[in-house]
């Protein structure tokens, strides 16, 4: 599914209304039918008040549309018009006399009138402003949406929550609507999947408003969501008379004294991805954890006891993952120094070996091309300095994956895989997932689809969707608080499994909360 900016969906609506030879009105028209028709199929004429709060623009005109209709099939409505400004566009003056028809005339809302009364078990509509918000919402309509928020009856946004834009961070973050529900236009917008303003979406829904579909098809977008049907083309089976040696040999270097864990999960991840084999190289305490523990891997050891001081092996790893808690003590920071010297094939780079990175900034021209980097949020401030808001961390990123080459994957609820300027969006994944070992868990099956030959952006794309999707089926078992990172790895299984199952009809982009 792509992610449209603001400005391609204004040129889909223009491209839509010549190409059809319609009125503005017309498609706004079909639009508000399938917001209506959402409303209807799920409502069944039920008589909850519904509260319609439209702007004066085109969004507004939306509202209207679907109060017209829900109207018109005996609902409880009840439509305001929060009027902030005197412009009004032409659409929603033709839907606002529309609604007068029904000998209803909606209440005008301005600066200093009380606001209306509202249950917790009604129904909201937000349909103030949508993706044309242009300038900083005035101080009264700031409490309006403050006082739906207070209200905590169940909220549906029209397109985008008022006040959050589609292509930059909230000017004041108080001043946007907490949408239980969001309908947005034909795909989403890049603002549902960051941190700083996807707070504001519970869960949202793509609906089909009649835009153009051949340009929908051949515009190309500067980001992208993943899932299930976006991974299964890189999937590659397995050979018949395939041997070990067929999915190659991984090496994760990594682990110190006290988290020889990290190396530990890392490997099992690896193996459980498919690599044919798998070395840990790892200080010396860990020799007899590893073997313990793993007896699937084998086992190389630093001479130093408690610390990677050497990086220096015989055999030819086709992929190597480093970093999964290595430390940053001196001689390890030498070590890598020396290591990415001579390495001249990608490296899955992640936890310390990403702070030493960002500690000694003139080691990061030694990465290999094509390299992926695994930050999570601190790991990256410290890699790119600090951000603005959540989009122009994007734009840092972009920055720094094309200077050095690489591929950098940025952890979070929906992580995202960038390369050569492009975004790729994760859908798959759970808050459990927010524990102890999940990143080593990603590292080691990062590395065991590059030793299975799949190019570093494939291996990202999919390897990110394959964790979040494992977190997803461990989910079932375990729920958010009990999961941990080695229930992540027993689930990779599943989560290769599940590529080939009938999916769920929904395009929902998170999961419902535990009930």
């Amino acid at each position: 599914m792509k992610i449209f900016s603001a400005s391609q969906i204004y040129e889909a609506i223009n491209t839509t209304i010549e190409k059809n030879q319609i009125s503005s009105n017309d498609l706004m028209e079909f639009a508000g039918t399938q917001v209506f028709n959402w409303f209807h199929s799920r409502l069944h004429g039920a008589q909850i008040p519904i509260h319609i709060y439209c702007g004066i623009g085109n969004n507004g005109g939306l509202g209207l549309v679907l109060g017209r209709h829900l109207l018109h099939h005996g609902y409880n409505v009840h439509i305001y018009i929060v009027n902030f400004s005197d412009k009004r566009t032409k659409d929603f003056l033709i839907n606002y006399d529309r609604v007068k028809e029904f000998k209803i005339w909606p209440r005008l809302l301005s600066a200093g009138e009380e606001f209306p009364e509202m249950a917790k078990e009604d129904i909201i509509v937000d349909a103030i402003f949508g993706i044309g918000l242009n300038r900083k919402t005035s101080d009264w309509v700031k409490s309006l949406i403050k006082y739906i928020n207070a209200s905590k009856a169940f909220t549906v946004s029209l397109d985008v929550p008022s006040g959050l834009y589609p292509d930059h961070g909230p000017e004041d973050k108080e001043a946007v609507i907490e949408s239980n529900y969001t309908l947005t236009g034909q795909a989403p917008k890049l603002s549902f999947f960051l941190p700083e303003t996807g707070i504001y979406i519970q869960q949202w829904e793509a609906i089909d408003v009649g835009l153009d579909a051949t340009y929908l098809n051949t515009t190309e977008t500067v980001a992208q969501l993943v899932d299930k049907f976006e991974v299964l083309p890189f999937y590659k089976p397995r050979e018949k008379y395939g041997h070990k040696g067929t999915y190659g040999h991984s090496m994760i270097i990594g682990g110190s004294y006290g988290k020889i864990g990290a190396v530990t999960l890392a490997s099992l991840a690896c193996l459980r991805t498919g690599a044919g084999l798998v070395t840990a190289y790892l200080p010396s305490c860990g020799y007899t954890v590893l073997q313990s523990s793993l007896p699937e891997a084998m086992v190389l050891c630093d001479e130093a006891d408690k610390m990677i001081t050497d990086i220096s092996f015989d055999i030819v790893p086709k992929a190597i993952g480093i970093g999964v808690g290595m430390g940053t003590e001196k001689q390890t920071v030498a070590a890598l120094k020396k290591f990415l010297k001579k390495q001249t094939t990608p490296v899955v780079i992640d936890a310390d070996a990403l702070n030493i990175l960002a500690a000694h900034p003139t080691m990061l021209a030694s990465i290999p091309k094509n390299s992926i980097l695994t930050p999570h949020p601190k790991e990256l401030e410290r890699l790119l300095g600090e951000w603005s808001d959540d989009f122009d961390k994007l734009e840092k990123a972009k920055d720094f994956a094309k200077k050095y080459e690489i591929v950098l994957v940025i952890k979070g609820a929906h992580t995202i895989v960038i390369h050569d300027g492009f975004l790729y969006i994760n859908n798959t994944g759970n808050p459990g997932m927010a524990t102890a070992g999940s990143g080593d868990v990603l590292t080691g099956i990062l590395t065991g689809l590059l030793s299975q030959e799949y190019n570093p952006i494939q291996a990202a794309i999919f390897g990110v969707y394959l964790h979040g999707k494992a977190g997803d089926m461990a989910l079932r078992n375990f729920g958010y608080q009990a999961l941990i990172a080695s229930d992540l790895i027993e689930h990779i299984g599943d989560a290769y499994l599940d590529l080939f199952e009938k999916p769920e009809v929904s395009n929902s982009a998170q999961k419902e909360d535990e009930k």
